[in-house]
């Protein structure tokens, strides 16, 4: 299957507000995670990050990475792309720092609301670059 980056976004998007209006505070934070990944991922295509298509990833391996990690890559696309200066995110900083992919073994009662919500803000702050992005046509 070929990867899509946008389609992923807004899937893990909707998915995670779903789980979070049902009080699945784990799952929807992870998948907060993922949209907030792939969203980045697909802004980082945007801003020139070279792809392997027929590997179907990222060439550099320092892309392929997950939530915890891609904030800084993306930065490092944004602030090279002569278009990347109207895409800075509204949080400072990293909002997934305390989030790993492997927190999926990890038991449900490790998760709260608040840790969601503050998972879904950085979510949102990416879903909103990714839109503005649609709008002004750069993917």
């Amino acid at each position: 299957m070929q990867a899509d980056f946008l389609d992923a976004h807004f899937r893990h998007w909707d998915d995670a507000e779903r789980l979070l209006q049902a009080q699945r505070w784990a799952n929807a934070d992870h998948l907060y995670g993922f949209a907030a990944e792939c969203g980045l991922k697909r802004l980082m295509l945007a801003f020139g990050m070279p792809y392997d298509s027929a590997k179907d990833r990222p060439k550099n391996e320092k892309d392929r990475m997950h939530a915890d990690e891609v904030w800084a890559r993306f930065e490092s696309y944004r602030s090279g792309a002569m278009l990347g200066a109207g895409y800075v995110p509204a949080i400072a900083g990293s909002p997934f720092s305390q989030w790993s992919a492997s927190l999926r073994y990890a038991h449900h009662s490790n998760f709260d609301q608040v840790r969601a919500n503050g998972h879904r803000d950085g979510a949102d702050a990416v879903r909103t670059l990714v839109l503005k992005a649609q709008r002004e046509g750069l993917c």
